[in-house]
């Protein structure tokens, strides 16, 4: 029989990709601080987003996964190099993208290796292949492992140093050199090294993914997910307590207290959607989430393209017009900015179109 499908996973998709496009697209002098990420040390909302998305990744290579009962052949080995490869592409071209309409044609000697989909790209391939070997046990003691090992290598190599010693970047100018790394910052916040806690993160994520596609009745699926979530809330107490919070660095107490927070945010979902049936509130990020790759990429062409067809400031100074606080023109600007995804995403969804990234 073949199971229902989990409407909670698409709003969970959605609500994040929402977010992302939210804490992007901020306009003119002032931001409000929690869309902004923490300048070092600290976790404000806007940090909260992509750890969520790269949660729901782990979940999402769970769920496709499963539905071949995880055998390894050449036809999947092909799809998951081919999803990997296209989603590192493509996070180059959203720079090259980026640079060329503020007038940077260096396409290629000042292109930043790093990003968003690149590492989203590494994360997937790399915990596929490891979903087609090892059971989902296996695969979080390799988890544990890897955030372990990571936490101990930092604080002998300036892992906590906002400076050029730091190990992440003395490594990714080893390996990338300067020209083709974050600008704004000693530290790539995607670099290579960083990237080590962010497959355990998602290998965290795909161990949720098979509470949530256990074949067991949903309320003892969230029994499970509440015995889940007590276990890291106590470990992120404790990691917090010890390792600081950074995500630029993608600590492992940010790990671990992000995954903590997205299972938190998941489990009160399956209640209200999948068990109470209240639906009706959620369909716009329903929308958003069947199309979350596919939005987001949309989003990240449109936004560098309004500042450089002189469109940006225009709607911003026309919203600062009406609304005199900055912070909240600001806002007002990014939340429009989300409508015109959300519309997108929208006619999409009730064209039943999906388009895979």
């Amino acid at each position: 029989m073949k199971k229902e499908r989990l409407v909670s996973l698409d709003v969970m998709r959605g609500l994040t990709v929402a977010c992302m496009i939210l804490v992007n697209n901020g306009a003119g002098p002032d931001t409000f601080a929690q869309l902004q990420h923490s300048k070092w040390h600290g976790l404000t909302f806007c940090d909260l987003v992509f750890p969520f998305f790269l949660f729901m990744v782990g979940v999402s290579i769970y769920i496709s996964f499963n539905k071949i009962k995880f055998a390894y052949s050449p036809d999947v080995v092909k799809k998951i190099v081919k999803r990997t490869v296209m989603l590192f592409a493509i996070g180059l071209l959203l720079h090259m993208w980026d640079m060329a309409t503020k007038g940077n044609w260096n396409l290629v000697s000042d292109l930043r290796i790093w990003g968003v989909l690149q590492r989203i790209a590494l994360c997937y391939g790399i915990v596929s292949f490891m979903s087609l070997r090892l059971s989902w046990k296996s695969m979080l003691i390799v988890a544990v492992c890897l955030l372990v090992g990571y936490s101990f290598l930092l604080p002998f190599f300036h892992g906590y140093d906002l400076s050029d010693e730091n190990i992440i970047a003395v490594v990714d100018r080893a390996v990338f050199g300067e020209a083709h790394l974050y600008r704004k910052s000693p530290i790539d916040p995607e670099g290579l090294l960083s990237t080590i806690p962010s497959i355990g993160h998602t290998i965290i994520g795909f161990s949720f993914g098979q509470i949530l596609m256990s074949d067991k009745p949903l309320k003892d699926k969230l029994k499970d997910i509440r015995m889940e979530w007590t276990s890291f809330a106590f470990i992120s107490i404790g990691l917090i307590a010890e390792i600081p919070l950074n995500k630029r660095v993608w600590s492992t107490s940010y790990v671990i207290l992000t995954c903590t927070l997205a299972m938190l945010v998941m489990y009160v979902l399956l209640i209200i959607i999948d068990k109470w049936g209240k639906k009706g509130w959620c369909k716009i990020f329903q929308a958003f989430g069947m199309n979350a790759f596919f939005i987001y990429v949309v989003s990240e062409v449109l936004a560098p393209a309004l500042s450089h067809w002189g469109l940006k400031m225009p709607i911003y100074e026309a919203i600062h017009s009406v609304v005199s606080n900055t912070y909240w023109a600001s806002l007002t600007y990014a939340l429009l900015f989300v409508l015109v995804m959300a519309l997108i995403a929208w006619v999409l969804w009730k064209k039943k179109i999906v388009i895979k990234i």
